[in-house]
C-alpha cells in the first residue's frame, strides 16, 4: 500500500524560507510522478510543482523562482524548497503521486494516485 507522509510545515515570516518533505512508502519512488498541491480556506486546491519520473519539473507562475521542487531519491523522498513566501503562500500543502503513468502531474490533481493527508505552512506579514 502507497503511503504518503509530509512534514516540515510551520510558521514563517514573510520573505523567510522553508522545506517541505514528503516520504513516500509502498511502491518503487523512481517510478512515480510527484507533486505538491495547496489548498487555503475558500479556495481551490491548485498545483503548486510538479516532477516526473524522468525529473522534468514544472511550477506553478504564482512559485516560479522562489520554490523548487526535487527529489531525494535514495531516501525515498520529496522536496519542496520554499524561498522569499509570501503571506498568500498559506495554506495546507499536499503531497501527491502517480505510481501508473509516472507523469507531471496536472493541474487538477490525480484522482488515480496517492495523497498525503498535509500539512499547514503559514507565513506572516
Amino acid at each position: 500500500q502507497v503511503q504518503l507522509v509530509e512534514s516540515g510545515g510551520g510558521s514563517v515570516e514573510a520573505g523567510g524560507s522553508l522545506e517541505l518533505s514528503c516520504a513516500l512508502s509502498g511502491y518503487l519512488f523512481s517510478l512515480c510522478g510527484m507533486g505538491w498541491y495547496r489548498q487555503a480556506p475558500g479556495k481551490a486546491r491548485e498545483l503548486v510543482a510538479t516532477i516526473s519520473s524522468d525529473g522534468t519539473t514544472r511550477e506553478s507562475d504564482s512559485v516560479k523562482g522562489r520554490f523548487t521542487i526535487s527529489q531525494d531519491n535514495h531516501k525515498d523522498t520529496l522536496l519542496l524548497q520554499m524561498t522569499r513566501q509570501k503571506t498568500e503562500d498559506t495554506a495546507e500543502y499536499y503531497c501527491a503521486a502517480d505510481c501508473n503513468s509516472g507523469a507531471l502531474l496536472p493541474d487538477q490533481g490525480t484522482n488515480d494516485g496517492y495523497w498525503g493527508r498535509g500539512t499547514q505552512v503559514t507565513v506572516s506579514s
